[in-house]
Formats: C-alpha cells, sequence, structure tokens
C-alpha cells in the first residue's frame, strides 16, 4: 500500500467528461490499495469568469471579498469530483480549505501556508475513503478564507503531502514531465526521468511554466518526492527529488528562455558609496523583483547601473528612478525590452569547468550578442536580443548534446 497525492489542474477537470476520466484514474488506485489525497483546481476558465464579474461590480474589488468569491471555484470542483468518484463505488469525501484545515497568514491573494490540521483527511484514509481536497485556498487565524495566488494549488498538494507524510506527490499537467527545453522550439528535447529539487527551483525561476516556484521549495524543504506526470496519456514522467539521490547528475539538465524581460540603466551616476543602495532600494520598495546587476568600471568618477526587471515592470522602474537620478546628479535613465534571457541549468556544473566557455563560443559562432551575464553554482544567464531567442535555445541545446 502506498499513500499519494494528487494534483489536477483546471484543463485536467475542465468538463464531465475529463472530471470522470479523473475519477477512473483514482478509482482504480484506491481499489488497487493505495490511499489517494487529490487535490484539484477550479475548472479552466472559472476563476477568469469570476473575475469578470468581479470587475464589473467594481474597479477595485476588496481582497478579502475576492477570496471569498475566487474559492468558490475549487469548491464546485471538488463535489462533483466526489459525486463522479462515489458514483464508480469508491467512497469519497471534499473539503474546502477551511474545513482541511490549511492555516494560512492574512495576505489575501498570496496567502503563505503556516500550518495544516490533516487529522480529518487521515481519518478518513484509515475508512478507505479518498479525500479530495480544493486547492489555492486556506483560512486565517480569524477563519478569513484566502487564496494562495498563482499556483496556489500546486503549493496546497506539496503542503499537504509533507502534512501526511505522503510516498510521493503527483502533478497532473498538460505536458508529460520536464524536458530539457521546451518542445515548440526545440523538437528533439528529451523529457528527464529525473531532476534535482534545485535544478527544477532554477528552471521555475528562470521561466519553465511546469511548476510553480513555491511548490518546489515546499517539497525541497520537507523533502517530498514530486512528480510531474500528463493528465491525458500515461507516461512515466519526471521525478523532482533530493540531489543525493541523483546516481549519475548530468552535466546540463536543461535550458530556459525567458521573453517577459527588461533592461534598465542610471548612466553616468556618480560612483561612491551607497548608490547601489539608493538606485535599488527606492525600487524594493515598489516591490519589484531585480534579476541580473551590472555596475560598469568608473571613469572619471561616474558608472553606469544597470539591472533587469520584469517587462511589466519597466515603466514603473523609469519613473521611479527620473527623480532620483536628477537627485544623484546622473545622467539620465534609459530601458530596453528587447531582450530575452537564456539560460543553462545543470548540477554537473558544480565539477565540470568550461560550461562558460562553450555557451559563449557556442552563441558567438551563430552571430548572437551577449550583453549582460550572471551566474551561480548551477547555473549561467545571459540576456540576448529578443529575436534570437528561439536561435540561442536551440544552439545551446544542440552545443551541450542535450538529445542524448
Amino acid at each position: 500500500m502506498a499513500l499519494y497525492v494528487e494534483k489536477y489542474g483546471g484543463t485536467s477537470v475542465g468538463s464531465v467528461e475529463r472530471i470522470q476520466a479523473v475519477a477512473q484514474k483514482v478509482a482504480a488506485r484506491t481499489q488497487a490499495g493505495d490511499q489517494m489525497v487529490v487535490v484539484v483546481s477550479a475548472m479552466s476558465g472559472e476563476t477568469n469568469r469570476l473575475l469578470c464579474l468581479a470587475n464589473e461590480l467594481h474597479e477595485a474589488p476588496p481582497a478579502r471579498e475576492l477570496d471569498v468569491l475566487l474559492s468558490t471555484g475549487e469548491q464546485v470542483t471538488i463535489a462533483l469530483l466526489c459525486m463522479a468518484i462515489n458514483q464508480i463505488g469508491v467512497e469519497a469525501r471534499s473539503y474546502t480549505g477551511s474545513q482541511v484545515k490549511i492555516l494560512t497568514d492574512n495576505v489575501h491573494g498570496k496567502a503563505r501556508i503556516v500550518d495544516i490540521d490533516a487529522s480529518p483527511i487521515q481519518q478518513d484514509l484509515d475508512k478507505g475513503r479518498v479525500a479530495v481536497v480544493a486547492g489555492f485556498q486556506g483560512v486565517d487565524a480569524e477563519n478569513n478564507i484566502t487564496t494562495l495566488g498563482r499556483g496556489g494549488s500546486d503549493t496546497t498538494a506539496v503542503a499537504l503531502a509533507a502534512a501526511i507524510k505522503a510516498d510521493e506527490c503527483r502533478i497532473y499537467t498538460d505536458v508529460d514531465g520536464v524536458y530539457t527545453a521546451d518542445p515548440r522550439v526545440v523538437p528533439k528535447a528529451k523529457r528527464l526521468e529525473r531532476i534535482s529539487f534545485e535544478e527544477m527551483l532554477e528552471l521555475a525561476s528562470l521561466g519553465a511554466k511546469v511548476l510553480q516556484i513555491r511548490s518546489v521549495e515546499f517539497a525541497s524543504k520537507y523533502n517530498v518526492p514530486l512528480r510531474v506526470l500528463s493528465s491525458f496519456e500515461d507516461g512515466p514522467g519526471t521525478l523532482i527529488i533530493d540531489e543525493e539521490k541523483i546516481v549519475e547528475q548530468p552535466l546540463i539538465s536543461g535550458i530556459t528562455a525567458s521573453k517577459d524581460e527588461a533592461k534598465v540603466t542610471v548612466r553616468a551616476v556618480p560612483d561612491k558609496p551607497g548608490i547601489a543602495h539608493r538606485i535599488l532600494g527606492v525600487i524594493s520598495d515598489a516591490h519589484i523583483n531585480v534579476d541580473m546587476i551590472i555596475q560598469n568600471i568608473s571613469d572619471e568618477g561616474l558608472t553606469d547601473f544597470t539591472f533587469t526587471v520584469g517587462g511589466a515592470d519597466m515603466a514603473k522602474s523609469i519613473a521611479l528612478l527620473q527623480p532620483l537620478a536628477k537627485e544623484l546628479g546622473a545622467a539620465d535613465v534609459v530601458a530596453d525590452d528587447d531582450i530575452a534571457k537564456i539560460s543553462v541549468v545543470g548540477i554537473g556544473m558544480r565539477s565540470h569547468e568550461g560550461i562558460a566557455t562553450n555557451m559563449f563560443k557556442a552563441l558567438s559562432e551563430k552571430g548572437i550578442n551577449i550583453q549582460m551575464i550572471s551566474t551561480s553554482e548551477i547555473k549561467i544567464s545571459v540576456t540576448v536580443r529578443k529575436k534570437h531567442t528561439d536561435l540561442a535555445v536551440s544552439t545551446l541545446h544542440d552545443a551541450f548534446e542535450l538529445d542524448k
């Protein structure tokens, strides 16, 4: 007997037929002797429909009431899935986030899980029932309904798996695993059988859309084996585990690309202590995430200070920095959103030299100019012109022979 937590996203439960298909899978595993906890999202399109209703009534809906509204999408799905499982002859019981209870902080719209009382679920499992839990939601200390933000159902599933000490947490999506690159860009990209938590965190933060970052962080913290599988076709998927359990560590595991990038430069700023703090302090106070940072060599006491932000934050960053630039005596503030970030990720980088050299050589041979470079123990990122995104990814995939 094994204990699994399985999460199904909106497309997996997007119709009565798809809900019945999920019910068949869950019931079959239960009848085979496994204990099952299922976490579901709202049916595809439902959350957007509810948001539209809210925006028709209020230009800035109160966050508390918006959470109450959006949480109903998952409540519909858990009830329907339980009905479908019961129809097959397997007993199932549904739970909202507040019934579990998934305790969160009080930040509406992007709450973080503080604790989980899994005892009601455990009692159902002991009686041979399937527990079906609403993803994406919880309740704060004052019993206000909260939602966990983008990808919150993934986080719910991993947190539950940690709380009940599940053998594995399985995330069912519209892809059949984690690939060495986006198969739409590189048709010969390969599905990875295994990947480490650290590599998956890097890939998720750098543009891979397979898993939500917070869910991987949770899995890594509590050492919950995490598997990504397809909802629509059978297969082994990709297992995400602790690095120590990967016997043969690959040199490079994957290549990602993000086009949602912008480069901001404060030009000819006085080169003296505290300047970086002043510039980035204004940006961080506005809750804008900064990624790559470059400060040029000082020339006659002046330097250019460059950093990247998400493309949607470019205009806001310029507006914040222009008055500061005048105050500091800088020349001006310029920005460029015609860039993309290309990254190679692999735990094998720790023990192999020459990765950066090979990367830069491969790009130069294709006439792709590198603008900025950032590195970590298991990652190298560069920015290039947006038009070169796909060429850069396919070039590096070939250079590191990831199809083999």
